[in-house]
């Protein structure tokens, strides 16, 4: 017995496309972008009093160019020489090494396309899209995903959609011995394990990422190719698309190809309106993260052309289409916590207190909706508490028309998955509690 003193009763949150590892990694790096760090000499400062991880590197995240432009090997090694330096760019796409660093990782003969060049056939120290060359070359050991796991649990996820493309075996492994032994509690949906891999109970396939790098787009014909492959294993397809000719891609692939229940669009940064029409009629979804607005709008306002900022993160106007519509994190690249994206899905206002389009604002009841959708249908019908369905569960401590009217992780009260506590604010089920009867 649970006296809930009025508050609301709500099914799991799904957060539907989050970087585990990333945001476990990112827990022990170095800031290195606004608003912990906002120019070069900050930067060297962070760099300067970083502790080094395995075999002296120093890492940094979420750098932006408005810190120190456009960094290279040589910009870097005069913020930082004297210790190996990898820095992560906010967007996740980008890695920057300083001379040291090139040299740790033998980027001098790495044959991987993302190792950027100069006209001269040297590494500049910047790699593209080249997670896999890192992992393959780097000492690092696994990030301890337990303070990761617990933090979201407190926001009130029962379930994520791990987002991250090309999982190997042993991440897969990985993953799966912290969801057995409850480390994580989260039930993973993920995107990027190959399709013949076996998952244990907590874990589920879902469509298949596919990256179109912001730096080179493929042809149309190999996107069709990969999305007909895809669907020709059964499996839907989840394609990162930034840009507004990568969605131009996207759609046309997808209409050549033809489409197949559960295709999404990862981010839809960009979503011009003449293409509402055919995404609806092709039933793509949208994945959206509009806590970017709030974390970085301003230099949005900024960077983007004036005619492209109604585009910029459509939610309203998606839905208006007839276009399912899920909201996200996408941490540790935006902010993890449900309830301030719900909050930058309601006002779209910038840290500066700008509005960002306010004809594509939403209701916070209509965000959280999107929340409650299940892993597999993000966007779809949202999950409804009744007898028989798996006890994934979340107490708030006021009424939801309350908490809806300032939304917060603060109110998140009691968190059950299948049952069980994995967050308990109060001590509700402490088993000395009196029986509230």
């Amino acid at each position: 017995m649970i006296d809930a003193r009025g508050g609301a009763l709500l099914p799991g949150l799904v957060d539907h496309h989050i970087h585990l590892l990333a945001l476990a990694a990112s827990e022990a790096s170095v800031r290195a972008g606004p608003p912990a760090v906002r120019d070069g000499r900050a930067l060297a400062a962070a760099l300067g009093k970083a502790e080094p991880g395995r075999g002296g590197w120093v890492r940094g995240v979420g750098y932006a160019e408005s810190v120190a432009g456009l960094l290279d090997a040589k910009a870097l090694d005069l913020l930082h020489p004297g210790r190996p330096v990898r820095l992560q760019h906010r967007s996740g796409a980008l890695w920057i090494l300083n001379s040291l660093g090139m040299a740790r990782l033998g980027l001098h003969s790495a044959e991987h396309p993302g190792v950027e060049r100069d006209a001269a056939g040297h590494p500049t120290g910047r790699l593209w899209r080249a997670d896999t060359l890192l992992r393959e070359r780097l000492p690092v050991d696994p990030p301890d995903l337990t303070a990761v796991a617990a933090r979201l649990a407190g926001y009130g996820i029962t379930a994520v959609t791990d987002a991250t493309p090309d999982l190997d075996d042993s991440t897969v492994e990985l993953l799966a011995r912290n969801v057995a032994d409850g480390t994580i509690p989260q039930r993973l949906h993920l995107l990027g394990v190959p399709s013949g891999t076996d998952l244990p109970k907590g874990m589920t396939r879902g469509p298949v990422k596919i990256v179109l790098a912001d730096s080179g787009l493929p042809s149309l014909e190999d996107l069709v190719g990969r999305i007909a492959s895809a669907h020709a294993r059964g499996r839907a397809v989840a394609v990162h698309c930034v840009t507004r000719e990568a969605l131009v891609m996207v759609v046309a692939a997808l209409s050549d190809a033809g489409p197949l229940p559960g295709d999404r669009v990862e981010h839809g940064a960009l979503v011009p309106r003449e293409l509402l029409g055919e995404m609806r009629r092709l039933g793509v979804r949208v994945i959206t993260q509009p806590g970017f607005l709030a974390d970085r709008g301003d230099d949005y306002l900024a960077d983007v052309p004036a005619e492209d900022r109604p585009d910029l993160y459509r939610y309203a106007g998606l839905l208006s289409a007839g276009i399912a519509v899920a909201p996200s994190s996408d941490a540790p690249y935006g902010p993890a916590d449900p309830w301030q994206v719900i909050v930058a899905a309601r006002d779209r206002r910038t840290a500066a207190g700008r509005v960002l389009s306010p004809s594509e604002t939403v209701t916070a009841r209509r965000a959280l909706a999107g929340y409650l959708t299940p892993p597999e249908d993000p966007g779809g019908r949202p999950l409804i508490l009744r007898p028989g369905v798996v006890a994934d569960l979340v107490l708030l401590d006021r009424p939801l028309s309350r908490a809806l009217a300032a939304p917060s992780a603060e109110h998140v009260r009691l968190v059950l998955r299948e049952g069980r506590a994995v967050f308990d604010r109060d001590g509700l089920l402490a088993p000395d509690r009196p029986d509230p009867r």
